[in-house]
Formats: structure tokens, C-alpha cells, sequence
């Protein structure tokens, strides 16, 4: 069986969502990987959005139920900063999972994270560890980016979002700067490295599975 990568967001601005878009391309490249990009539902009203000048939800990432994240083999939630923390519509989601956690049905489960803030010190580690908290508590196994994509982040030319955490990107403080290619190349990193030990990870629970049941 396929091994399943539920990439979970929400995006203000479109930004979450294109770094969502370049993750599953690098997940897609793992074999036996079949990863899907969902999105969590909006809390804020139409006019409210309509004021903020919010990019209109992609209708193509249909929106995830909290309860079926239990059908995902690895999750990678992707979110914007709200002074330093996840944004209130990934948070209500996640506290919609509490009879997830009451089975501990994601126990076990490889997770990780890819945020966008508006500047550079708008959050990009924080954010990624005050949502670790999230993950502790359903005994999720929190699979950070690391430094594994090499010179891809150490270099200073220019400005780039991204951490040891996870893939990231800058919006600026009116949200009118995109993704640059350099964060896009980090995403999709982020997808073929997390697909891959997800997959072992699988593999390695079935082998498990299957010699305990010899046992038996």
C-alpha cells in the first residue's frame, strides 16, 4: 500500500498554499508516496476576508476533516505567524482532534512543519516550535528539515524564509511579496526528504506488524 502524506494548511494570502503546491511536487518524486494537499477550514467571516484582501480559498484542496488525519501515514502542517505562533484557523483545527488524542490515534505518526511570516524576525522559529507542543501531545514523531538541502540554506546572498524547522517564506508586511525560488526549492526538499522517512517509517511499523502476528 501507497504510503499516505496528508500536506495540511491554511493561507491568508496564498503563500502557505504555494509553499503546499511545491512540497507534494517533492513528495511525488518519492516512489510508493501518494501525498495529498488539504486545507483546514476559515474561521473568519466574508467581509472580514474581503477587507484584508484574502486570496480566495483553492477550491482544488478540498478542506480536511480533523478526524481524518488519522488516515494519513505522515502529516506536514503548514501555517502563517500570528505574533509568533500558528494562525487561530490551524489552532482551532487542531484543537478539533481531541478524540484523536483521547485514542492516540496519531501516535507514532512522522509530522513536520512550513510556515510564512511577514518579516524576518516576524516568527520563523518560533512559531515552528510553539506548534511542536501540538504534535507532542498526540505522540507524533516531529521530523525537522534539519540542514539536509546543504548550500540550499546557508547562503546570505539574499533574503530567504526557511529553518532547521521547516520550509518558510516571507510575505512582507503588506503581504505582497511571493515566494522566491530559493524558499520553493526548500519546500520541495522538504516533500521528497519527510516522504522518504515516512515511507521507511511505514515499512518499518508493517515488517513489525507482520513478525509479530509470525509470533502469535
Amino acid at each position: 500500500m501507497a504510503t499516505k502524506i496528508y500536506i495540511v494548511y491554511y493561507s491568508t494570502w496564498g503563500h502557505v498554499a504555494a509553499l503546499a503546491e511545491e512540497i507534494k511536487k517533492g513528495a511525488d518524486e518519492v516512489s510508493g508516496v501518494e501525498a495529498t494537499v488539504w486545507r483546514v477550514s476559515e474561521t473568519l467571516p466574508e467581509e472580514v476576508l474581503g477587507k484584508m484582501g484574502a486570496a480566495p480559498a483553492r477550491q482544488d484542496h478540498p478542506v480536511l476533516a480533523p478526524r481524518d488525519l488519522a488516515d494519513a501515514d505522515g502529516v506536514l502542517l503548514g501555517f502563517p505567524t500570528r505574533f509568533g505562533m500558528m494562525a487561530a484557523q490551524m489552532k482551532a483545527f487542531l484543537d478539533a482532534t481531541g478524540g484523536l488524542w483521547q485514542g492516540q490515534a496519531l501516535a507514532g505518526k512522522p509530522a513536520g512543519v512550513f510556515l510564512s511570516t511577514g518579516t524576518q524576525g516576524g516568527g520563523q522559529e518560533t512559531t515552528a516550535l510553539t506548534a511542536v507542543t501540538q504534535l507532542v501531545h498526540h505522540g507524533m514523531l516531529f521530523v525537522p528539515l534539519g540542514y539536509t538541502f546543504g548550500a540550499g540554506m546557508f547562503g546570505v546572498d539574499e533574503v530567504r524564509g526557511g529553518s532547521p524547522y521547516g520550509a518558510g517564506t516571507f510575505a512582507g508586511a503588506d503581504g505582497s511579496r511571493t515566494p522566491s525560488e530559493a524558499e520553493l526549492a526548500i519546500a520541495r526538499h522538504q516533500g521528497t526528504y519527510f516522504a522518504g522517512i515516512a515511507k521507511k517509517l511505514k515499512a518499518g511499523a508493517t515488517a513489525l506488524a507482520a513478525e509479530a502476528s509470525a509470533s502469535a
